[in-house]
């Protein structure tokens, strides 16, 4: 039986060959690295994987679609920001259709958080 940091491995790769289209759109922008920082699509951070992740700067992304309204689904959203905040990393959430209806916004929030001293 595979231990849980295999687990892990192995769903952060299907989670990048299975994007979402909102995760696809913002990927094409942070892999130019249009914001000046380089960052790191569904990364392991202990037994969670972010959307996408810049060690440089502590910055996770979380792009959230409908299976996050959940009660179930929201208390383990609180956990793993709890726990991301305990290590020093800001989380930012955006839902799928901002992302994909005011793209513009949401770049400009990021950059603004990217690009703050």
């Amino acid at each position: 039986m595979p231990d849980s940091r295999d687990r892990i491995f192995h769903n952060a790769r299907a989670l990048r060959k299975n994007q979402t289209p909102a995760e696809r759109l913002l990927w094409n922008t942070l892999r130019k690295q249009n914001l000046g920082k380089k960052f790191r699509r569904q990364h392991r951070i202990g037994n969670y994987i972010v959307d996408f992740y810049c060690p440089e700067i502590k910055l996770a992304i979380e792009i959230d679609g409908g299976q996050h309204n959940t009660e179930t689904s929201q208390q383990y959203d609180e956990n793993r920001t709890c726990f991301l905040q305990e290590k020093g990393i800001r989380v930012l959430r955006f839902w799928n259709n901002e992302v994909l209806q005011q793209t513009k916004s949401v770049l400009e929030v990021l950059w603004r958080e990217v690009n703050q001293e």
